[in-house]
């Protein structure tokens, strides 16, 4: 493992990278937003257990199976961007969540009821189906290992599991703040379908990106 300036320097580090907005932080913003901090707490579960799933990847070298087979890269590149751009109309046809405000509405209970499951299990392809993120981890978390170290594997794992936990108070962070906006600004409440169609444009937009992106470590 390293030793204790490099660990702190690489929670730091992760930190910063968690806090940055991207496809994950838009999904648990946007379920907080529609219903709640516990939705977008869920969200955020769902995109960790994704992450693990890259992280075992990349220790058993899958990653690197990606990072050097373009086809393989190619096939996971699209199925994420597919689901990026399914999520994004999805959300450009969503219903108008409207009706007045009532009092449960301004105590902060959810507008929307949505199926938790569904939630998490979005998230969670929501992230696995992104081969930049096993790239990143392949990338990322060996800068960290020493390079006599023994058992590389279980280092990587141990790193890579750290890196996950420390993004669940970040994700939590995001649901609450905007559980918080949602609960206190009335706009936000009334054009909540507008909300909708604006995250799905920044979907879509996401997902284009992705495929039209090519290999990082190319």
């Amino acid at each position: 493992m390293p030793d204790t300036s490099q660990l702190l320097l690489f929670i730091a580090a992760g930190w910063l990278l968690n806090l940055t907005p991207g496809p994950d932080v838009l999904y648990v913003v946007t379920h907080s937003l529609r219903s709640g901090a516990r939705a977008g707490i869920v969200a955020g579960l769902g995109i960790t257990a994704g992450c693990f799933v890259h992280i075992v990847a990349a220790a058993l070298g899958v990653g690197a199976l990606l990072a050097a087979s373009a086809t393989a890269f190619n096939l996971l590149k699209w199925a994420g961007a597919a689901y990026l751009l399914y999520v994004g109309v999805k959300l450009l046809h969503s219903r108008a969540s409207g009706g007045p405000l009532d009092a449960d509405t301004l105590t902060g209970a959810p507008l929307v009821s949505v199926d938790l499951r569904r939630v998490f299990s979005g998230g969670f392809w929501t992230n696995v189906l992104n081969p930049k993120v096993a790239i990143f981890f392949l990338a990322f978390v060996p800068q960290f290992i020493a390079p006599n170290v023994e058992h590389t594997t279980w280092v990587f794992l141990a790193l890579g599991t750290l890196f996950n936990v420390n993004a669940i108070p970040v994700n939590i962070g995001w649901a609450l703040a905007a559980a918080w906006m949602a609960r206190r600004a009335r706009a936000v409440r009334r054009t909540m379908h507008w909300l909708d169609r604006a995250a799905g444009v920044m979907f879509v937009g996401f997902g284009l990106k992705l495929a039209m992106s090519d290999n990082p470590s190319r």
